[in-house]
């Protein structure tokens, strides 16, 4: 089966398409961020539904992506990324116009939230193919021995838009209402479609299809790798300030900050490592730092601990996904690279998806939140287990 071995010739003029790529991707992803955290404000107090409604709002979004990853992937594949992430970026429109008319005043509460459920639901649908269509046009145009840096530059968008875009859609619920905040979240991927819709394709070569069930079994080492690397992430940023909350210590908004600074720290000063020695080593490495900073907020007992252990975490966290992704980008030839990448990304998502309630549950059950860590550092070496797994995987493939 064919498989491209060596970057595009000219390696400078793929580099600044990749980082317009990536962003656009930062731009157009402010319409997932941004709405995060107003979703659950507008349920309760626009729409009058309690809290349970709000999360299902969020959560339903998260949903959608997971079982419209195999999609994404297969649209990647038999017909180009840059398809892909067009379509992606349309669906982004679509999905922010219905949440738009959730507002209407006209509705009933019951209709406008219903209205908004589609519109959500719509909304993960464009972030599979968004996402998956990124990936897999940036290791087209760089070439799968640069993958590891692709997926840092895309991870550092995608983040990027999160840190920035959850402020800044609270602000715009509070200056010009829900309406104008949909508005706003309407007209990012639209400069985003304008940046890239110059950037060429590449279309991957032919080859023989193969199930998504039949490439996951290529690829669920790697993919259980950074699933499990989410829950530490996830269970953070759900559950840390509530922790230095409920044990009375200040800072509690340095938490995140500490996680975010050490995470964007290692994304841009580390993202060439998987290229040059490896995305397994590196993977390795990344877990156990992060299993060590949950093990440190577990046991912290004052609150300059805890923002160390939460550094850690982050320190660890940053590179597990464009490690064992690459891996993930150099195990399936390239008309299967999508799909790859597809299967791979619903790893992480399911658990971003499950952890909150499931973590949370067990806090209430113990009546203590420092239990999340514990869970979070035991994922982090089960993960470090499955890396070292994938990395003696990918050693015995080597030699045959």
């Amino acid at each position: 089966m064919p498989q491209e071995t060596s970057p595009p010739a000219d390696e400078d003029l793929a580099f600044r398409r990749l980082v317009r790529l990536t962003s656009a991707l930062f731009l157009s992803y402010l319409a997932v961020a941004m709405s995060l955290p107003a979703i659950p404000v507008y349920v309760t107090r626009e729409l009058h539904y309690g809290n349970a409604f709000g999360g299902l709002a969020v959560g339903i979004a998260f949903l959608s992506t997971i079982l419209t990853r195999n999609y994404a992937g297969n649209l990647s594949d038999r017909q180009s990324s840059k398809i892909c992430m067009l379509r992606g970026l349309v669906v982004y429109i679509l999905a922010s116009l219905i949440c738009l008319a959730s507002a209407w005043r006209g509705w009933p509460p019951a209709a406008g939230y219903a209205v908004l459920i589609a519109g959500r639901l719509l909304l993960g649908l464009g972030e599979s193919q968004v996402i998956v269509g990124t990936v897999a046009w940036g290791v087209a145009l760089m070439g799968p021995s640069r993958s590891g840096k692709v997926m840092a530059l895309v991870g550092a968008g995608m983040y990027g838009a999160f840190a920035a875009g959850g402020p800044l859609g609270l602000l715009l619920l509070h200056d010009v209402g829900f309406a104008g905040l949909m508005i706003a979240c309407t007209v990012v991927p639209v400069i985003g479609l304008a940046m890239i819709r110059t950037i060429p394709e590449v279309r991957s070569p032919g080859g023989q299809r193969e199930s998504f069930w039949r490439v996951l079994g290529r690829i669920w080492r790697p993919g259980a790798a950074v699933g499990l690397q989410g829950v530490g992430f996830a269970g953070l940023g759900a559950f840390i300030s509530l922790y230095f909350t409920s044990r009375g210590w200040p800072y509690a908004g340095l938490g995140l900050t500490c996680f975010g600074a050490g995470f964007v720290f290692v994304r841009f000063t580390c993202g060439h490592l998987p290229d040059r020695i490896g995305g397994t080593p590196v993977a390795i490495v990344s877990l156990l730092i992060e299993a060590c900073g949950q093990g440190l907020l577990w046991i912290a007992p004052s609150p300059a601990l805890a923002l160390l252990g939460a550094l850690l975490t982050g320190l660890g966290c940053s590179m597990v996904f464009p490690a064992m992704g690459s891996v993930v980008v150099k195990r399936v030839p390239p008309h299967l690279r999508g799909t790859a990448v597809g299967g791979f990304a619903a790893f992480q998502d399911l658990a971003y998806g499950m952890t909150g309630p499931v973590v949370g549950l067990v806090a209430d059950y113990r009546g203590s939140y420092s239990v999340v860590f514990l869970i979070g550092g035991c994922a982090a070496l089960l993960g470090l287990w499955m890396a070292i797994a994938a990395h003696r995987e990918a050693m015995a493939l080597a030699r045959e």
